[in-house]
C-alpha cells in the first residue's frame, strides 16, 4: 500500500461556501460570476486610459460572500488584529478548523503534532494596500500583511509543530504547496497536512494587467477549450485538504476522499518569454508524474485542466495534453476546467481543480465540463485523445485514476495523479426486528451562542436526510465535535430523533432541561451499590442486549461465581419468569450485575471518585476500590450465598418511616428483633422472625408510623445471621485483602474507611450488623463532595432515598439502569449527562465494533457577526466594524467603561486593554484573562505595558519581566499594580 490519502477537506469559492454547496455547484454547471461588490473597488476607479471594451470584464469576476466575516473571538484574537490581518488569512482559519473536522478528528487533538501546513498564495494586495502609508503601520498590520503567516498563523493558533510555509509560483501555486505536504509525508518530515491555497481578489491591478497582455476576458468569464473563449476572469477562491499516508490513514479508519498517487512539478526554465506557457514542459511534467505514479497515460479516466479560457493557453495545453494521451486507448480522456464554473481562483486555482477531482472519484461521477457545448475546433481534442463532458459522467466500477493540472504565470507546471479510494467493506444490515443501538452526538462551541447556533445547523442537516441509524453519526460527533468549552451530548436511536433534540436544544438555549455549559473541571462521581431486594426477572437484560461491554463483564463475573456456586449467575439474571430468587441466587446475581456495571463505566471511561456499598453492595464496592480482586469477591459472595441458602425459612425484614430512637422501646419489647440499618433519620429497617415482625407492624401502625415488608426469605443483618458470619469468617481466615486505593464508605462502621482492614472479622461482623447507610452516605459527602451519585444495580433504591432525606444535597442522581425497561439508552444517557459536566469518555466503548466508523458531519459554523474590512480610505467599513487605527508607538487611550470607575487602577487597567485590543469596552470584566481570552501576545505585552504607565504615572517604570506573573486576569494585574503602587510609596 502507498500513496498519500485526502480525508479531509473544505473549500469556499463563488457561490459554494463550503465542499457541499461546492458539488452541487459543479453538478448542476453552474456558473458564480458577477459584479465587483463595492467593498472592494468602486467601477470608476480605473485609469481613464483603460479601453472600454475592458472595463466590464476588471470589474466583473467570481466573489466569495462574507469575505470580511471573521471569528476572531474564537481564535482568541483581538478586533485590532483581526482588522490588521489580511482577510486571506483569516479565512484560512476557519477552512483549516473545518477542514480538520471533515478528517474526523477534533483538530484541538492535533496540537502539540508535528502536522504540517502548506498554503499556496499568490501575490499581496493587502499588503500593498494597506503598508503603502507609513504612518498607518502597526505591528499587526505588518505580521498580518506576510505572505508567509498565511500558513504560520495556523500552525500557531492550532499548536501545529510541523514544516509551515507558503508557496508562490503564481497560478500553480496550491497544487505544488499539495506537492510539497505530500512529499514531506512520505520523508517523514510530518504525520498530517494541511494543504492548499487561497485568493481574495482585492484591487483591479492585476485585472488591469490581464488586460494590457491581452488576457482579459471582456466579460469576466473563464470559457476553457470554447469556441467563445477570450480571456481570464479573477476570482476568489479557498480550500484546504487534509493528508495522511495512505497506510496511517486506513489503519485509523479515516473516510478517504481520494488517494494520490504522484505528481511533478517543473519549470519552463528560458522559452518564448516568462509569463508565456511551454508546451514542452507541460509536456514533460505529466510524462514525470504518470511515471513516479506507476502509471500510463491511457488508464487515465479525466484530467481537471489548468483551462484558463485563453486562445493561447488552452492550445498550449491541449497540445502538451494530446501529446502525451494521443496513444491508443479504449476510450477518449474526458478534460474539463472548474474555472468555467467559478472563474480563475489564481494562488487557489490548483486546489480548486483538486477538490473538483477528489469529489469526483469520491462521488464516482465526473461533472460535465461548463462550455463544453460550444467546442473549440482549433484544440483538435478527439485527435488527441481528448473529449469535453457535455453532460456528467458516470465512473465505472474498479479503480479510476485521474489528473489535475495547474501552470503558473512564470513558467512553474505541476500535474497530479489520484485514485479513487481504497474500497472498504460494507457494514452488514442490521438483521429484521433489530433495534438500531444508541448514539451519543456530541456539540460544542466556544460560546453559548456559537453551541446554539452549531446545534441548529446539524439539526437542520439531519431533518433533511432519510430516517435512519444513530450510532455510526454519533462516534463521528465525540472524534470530531468536541474540545471546545461549552458542551452539549444528547443520546438517540435515529436521525429523526435526534434532529428534533438538538433542534429543541438549540431553541430553548441553556437551561435546566440542556446543561450545556462551560465545564472547567471533570464531575467528580461517586457510586453507591445496591443491596439485596432489587432484583426482579429478566433484570439487566435490555443492556445485555445492546451493549458489548456489560455483556464481557456479566461473563467475567460469572464465570467466577460459577467456579463456587455450579450455577450460572447469568442464567438467572436474564430469565425472564417469574420463578424469583432464592436467598442464594439473589445475592450471586446482585453481585455479578453490580461487578458487571462498574466495569462498563470503566471502559466508558467513567470511574468512581468514592465508593459505598449497601449490604451485599459492598462486596461489589470492594473489587471496585481494589480492595478485594474478582476472583476474593466472588468466593465470599458464593459462600455467603449458599451459608444463607442453608438458614431456616421463617425471617424477614420491615422498613419503617422512624428514626432508630423511635424504635428503641419496641425493640426491647421484642427481643428477637434486630436494628437491620439506617438509612436516614426516618428510615430504618428491622429485622427478625416473621411473627415477631407482625407484631411490630401492627403496633406501629397504630403509633401512625408506615411499615413495609422487604421482599426478602431471611432475616438479615440480625442474629439469625450468626451462622452465616461463623462461616464466612472461617472461609476468610486467610483473606489478605488490600487497602482502598480510593475513598471507600463503609456502611458497617457508618464513615469513610481508614486503617481498618477488611479482613475476615470485617464481612463476618459485616453480615449481623445493621447497615449504616445514612451515616456512611453523609460522611462520603462530606468528604469527598461528589458532583455525581450513580447507583449501581438493577433499579434504583438508594438515590431516592438519599433525595427524600436530604442526604449528599447538591449532587446529581445517575442510574445506568433505572428499572425492567432499561436498555443501552439509559447508559448512554448517564454518559452524556457527564460529558456535559465535564467527562471525557472513553467513547469507542460505547458503539458497536461495526458503527464505529467516521461518517461527515456538517463542519463548524463560526461566528458572522463580527466584519473587518478596510480599504485604502476606509471608506468601506461598516459602521458598527472595528475600524484599524494608527498606533504610534501605542494606540490612542479609549475610555474606560464605567463600572470600575470607583476603582481608578482597575479602570486604567480596563482602558489600557479596551485601547491595546480595540474591544468593546463592556466586554471587559476583572475576570477576562489575557491569554485564553483577549488573545494577548508578546507585542500586545509591550504596547500594554506601555499605555499602563502613561495612565499611572505615579507607579513609573514597569519592566515585562514583573508584569508577566501578574497577567493572568485583567483583575490580576489591578491587584498587582496596586500592591505595587502601594509598596513604593512605602
Amino acid at each position: 500500500m502507498s500513496g498519500i490519502a485526502i480525508v479531509g477537506l473544505d473549500c469556499a469559492f463563488p457561490g459554494a461556501p463550503d465542499a457541499e454547496a461546492y458539488w452541487e455547484l459543479l453538478m448542476r454547471g453552474g456558473e458564480s460570476v458577477g459584479e465587483v461588490p463595492p467593498q472592494r473597488w468602486e467601477a470608476d476607479e480605473l485609469p481613464d486610459s483603460v479601453p472600454e471594451s475592458a472595463r466590464a470584464g476588471i470589474n466583473r469576476g467570481g466573489f466569495v460572500a462574507g469575505a470580511d466575516g471573521f471569528d476572531n473571538d474564537f481564535f482568541a484574537l483581538s478586533p485590532r488584529e483581526a482588522a490588521a490581518m489580511d482577510p486571506q488569512q483569516r479565512l484560512l482559519l476557519q477552512c483549516a478548523w473545518r477542514a480538520l473536522e471533515d478528517s474526523g478528528q477534533a483538530p484541538g487533538a492535533l496540537a502539540g503534532t508535528d502536522t504540517g501546513v502548506f498554503i499556496g498564495v499568490m501575490g499581496g494586495e493587502w499588503g500593498r494596500l494597506r503598508m503603502g502609508d507609513p504612518s498607518r503601520v502597526t505591528p499587526q498590520l505588518g505580521a498580518g500583511s506576510a505572505a508567509g503567516m498565511t500558513a504560520n498563523r495556523i500552525s500557531y493558533h492550532l499548536n501545529l509543530t510541523g514544516p509551515s510555509l507558503a508557496v508562490d509560483t503564481a497560478c500553480s501555486s496550491s497544487l505544488v504547496a499539495v506537492h510539497l505536504a505530500a512529499n514531506a509525508l512520505l520523508a517523514g518530515e510530518c504525520d498530517t497536512a494541511l494543504a492548499g491555497g487561497v485568493n481574495l481578489v482585492l484591487t483591479p491591478a492585476l485585472g488591469l494587467m490581464y488586460s494590457q497582455l491581452g488576457l482579459g476576458s471582456p466579460d469576466g468569464r473563464c470559457k476553457p477549450f470554447s469556441a467563445d473563449a477570450d480571456g481570464i476572469g479573477r476570482s476568489d477562491g479557498l480550500g484546504l485538504v487534509v493528508l495522511r499516508r495512505l497506510e496511517d490513514a486506513v489503519a485509523d479508519g479515516q473516510r478517504i476522499y481520494a488517494v494520490i498517487r504522484g505528481s511533478a512539478v517543473n519549470q519552463d526554465g528560458r522559452s518564448n518569454g516568462v509569463t508565456a506557457p511551454n508546451r514542452w514542459s507541460q509536456q514533460k511534467v505529466l510524462e514525470a508524474a504518470y511515471r513516479r505514479a506507476g502509471v500510463t497515460a491511457d488508464k487515465i479516466t479525466f484530467v481537471e485542466a489548468h483551462g484558463t479560457g485563453t486562445a493561447l493557453g488552452d492550445a498550449i495545453e491541449c497540445a502538451a495534453l494530446g501529446g502525451v494521451h494521443a496513444v491508443p486507448r479504449e476510450k477518449t480522456c474526458a478534460v474539463g476546467s472548474v474555472k468555467g464554473n467559478i472563474g480563475h481562483t489564481e494562488g487557489a486555482a490548483g486546489i480548486a481543480g483538486l477538490i473538483k477531482v477528489a469529489l469526483a472519484l469520491h462521488h464516482r461521477i465526473v461533472p460535465a465540463s461548463r462550455h463544453a457545448d460550444r467546442e473549440n475546433a482549433q484544440l483538435r481534442l478527439a485527435e488527441r485523445g481528448l473529449r469535453l463532458l457535455k453532460s456528467p459522467m458516470r465512473l465505472p466500477a474498479g479503480e479510476i485514476l485521474a489528473g489535475v493540472s495547474s501552470i503558473g504565470m512564470g513558467g512553474t507546471n505541476a500535474h497530479m495523479v489520484l485514485a479513487g479510494p481504497p474500497r472498504t467493506p460494507r457494514r452488514a444490515a442490521r438483521p429484521a426486528g433489530e433495534t438500531e443501538p444508541v448514539g451519543v452526538f456530541t456539540v460544542t462551541g466556544d460560546t453559548p451562542d456559537a453551541l446554539r447556533r452549531n446545534l441548529a445547523d446539524q439539526a437542520e442537516a439531519f431533518a433533511r436526510r432519510p430516517r435512519g441509524g444513530a450510532a455510526s453519526l454519533g462516534f463521528s460527533s465525540n472524534r470530531v465535535k468536541t474540545g471546545l468549552p461549552y458542551r452539549f451530548a444528547v443520546a438517540a436511536r435515529d436521525t429523526t430523533e435526534l434532529a428534533e433534540r438538538l433542534r429543541q436544544a438549540a431553541a430553548h438555549g441553556i437551561d435546566a432541561s440542556t446543561p450545556a455549559h462551560r465545564s472547567w473541571t471533570r464531575p467528580v462521581v461517586a457510586f453507591v451499590y445496591t443491596g439485596q431486594g432489587t432484583q426482579y426477572p429478566a433484570m439487566t437484560a435490555g443492556l445485555y442486549r445492546d451493549s458489548a461491554a456489560y455483556r464481557h463483564f456479566l461473563g467475567e463475573a460469572d464465570a467466577a461465581l460459577t467456579r463456587h456456586t455450579g450455577r450460572s449467575a447469568r442464567e438467572s439474571i436474564l430469565r425472564g419468569d417469574e420463578a424469583g430468587y432464592d436467598a442464594g441466587d439473589a445475592q450471586t446475581a446482585l453481585f455479578a450485575v453490580g461487578y458487571a456495571l462498574t466495569r462498563t463505566l470503566g471502559e466508558l471511561g467513567v470511574r468512581p471518585a468514592a465508593v459505598l456499598g449497601h449490604s451485599l453492595g459492598e462486596y461489589a464496592a470492594a473489587v471496585a476500590a481494589g480492595v478485594l480482586d474478582l476472583p476474593q469477591a466472588a468466593e465470599l459472595v458464593a459462600a455467603r450465598a449458599r451459608l444463607m441458602r442453608n438458614l431456616p425459612a421463617g425471617g424477614g425484614m420491615l422498613a419503617v418511616g422512624a428514626g432508630p430512637e423511635a424504635l428503641a422501646e419496641l425493640l426491647a419489647a421484642e427481643p428477637t428483633l434486630a436494628l437491620a440499618a439506617v438509612n436516614s433519620p426516618a428510615d430504618t429497617v428491622i429485622s427478625g422472625p416473621l411473627d415477631a415482625l407482625d407484631r411490630a407492624a401492627a403496633q406501629l401502625a397504630g403509633r401512625g408510623l408506615r411499615t413495609r415488608r422487604l421482599d426478602v426469605a431471611r432475616a438479615f443483618h440480625s442474629p439469625l445471621m450468626t451462622p452465616v458470619a461463623t462461616g464466612l469468617r472461617e472461609l476468610a481466615d486467610g483473606l489478605r485483602p488490600a487497602a482502598p486505593r480510593l475513598p471507600m464508605a463503609s456502611t458497617r462502621y457508618g464513615r469513610l474507611l481508614h486503617d481498618e482492614p477488611l479482613d475476615a472479622a470485617y464481612w463476618a461482623g459485616q453480615a449481623t450488623e445493621p447497615v449504616l447507610f445514612g451515616a456512611a452516605l453523609t460522611a462520603l459527602a462530606t468528604e469527598v463532595a461528589p458532583t455525581h451519585l450513580v447507583e449501581i444495580g438493577p433499579r434504583p433504591t438508594l438515590l431516592p432515598l438519599a433525595r427524600r432525606a436530604g442526604l449528599a444535597p447538591g449532587t446529581e442522581h445517575l442510574h445506568p439502569v433505572p428499572g425492567p425497561e432499561a436498555d443501552g439508552r439509559q447508559l448512554a444517557e448517564l454518559v452524556a449527562t457527564l460529558y456535559r459536566a465535564g467527562l471525557d469518555p472513553e467513547w469507542a466503548a460505547l458503539y458497536p465494533a461495526e458503527y464505529r466508523t467516521v461518517e461527515r458531519l456538517r463542519p463548524y459554523v463560526f461566528s458572522s457577526e463580527n466584519r473587518y474590512w478596510s480599504r485604502r480610505d476606509d471608506r468601506a467599513v461598516t459602521p458598527a466594524a472595528p475600524v484599524e487605527r494608527p498606533v504610534a508607538p501605542v494606540p490612542a487611550p479609549v475610555a474606560a467603561p464605567a463600572p470600575a470607575a470607583d476603582d481608578p487602577v482597575l479602570a486604567a487597567v480596563i482602558e489600557a486593554v479596551v485601547t491595546v485590543g480595540l474591544y468593546q469596552p463592556d466586554r471587559i470584566v476583572p475576570a477576562t484573562r489575557f491569554y485564553e481570552d483577549l488573545g494577548f501576545d508578546s507585542v500586545m505585552i509591550m504596547q500594554l505595558k506601555d499605555v499602563v504607565q502613561e495612565a499611572l504615572p505615579h507607579l513609573g517604570e514597569v519592566s515585562i519581566r514583573q508584569l508577566l506573573p501578574a497577567l493572568r486576569t485583567v483583575g490580576s494585574l489591578a491587584d498587582f499594580l496596586r500592591e505595587l503602587a502601594l509598596a513604593r510609596v512605602s
